[in-house]
């Protein structure tokens, strides 16, 4: 079963995440920060991370640098699942190491179809 780690400081989104994911069949691990998610992230390889940008303690920019300079997460996609979708925070995603974006409030399927294309 493919690991799915998603990090949100709104457990609703959360739920939501990983409600979705779960039903689609992979495994999901939540995070409440980027901090928290960077410290499950060194503890279990994931397949996928889904991350929202504003978040309190480390935000989902910070959280993704720092994932990228672990050595099993140089090429692991990682989505941001955030209401931002100004140019300039997706330049900073895409800088940071994001592979993808999506605007919240997200469809259901639209999530796992993106899901499903990242991972085999």
């Amino acid at each position: 079963m493919k690991q799915v780690l998603t990090v949100d400081d709104s457990g609703s989104v959360r739920q939501m995440v990983s409600f979705t994911l779960r039903n689609a069949g992979y495994g999901v691990t939540e995070a409440a920060d980027g901090r928290q998610g960077l410290d499950k992230a060194r503890g279990q390889k994931f397949d996928l991370v889904i991350t929202d940008l504003n978040m309190p303690v480390m935000d989902g920019i910070e959280m993704i640098a720092g994932m990228r300079k672990l050595p099993e997460y140089t090429y692991t996609p990682v989505l941001m699942l955030t209401t931002e979708s100004q140019p300039e925070k997706k330049d900073a995603g895409r800088k940071a190491g994001a592979t993808g974006w999506i605007v919240k409030p997200f469809q259901a399927e639209q999530l796992v179809a993106v899901v499903q294309k990242l991972v085999r």
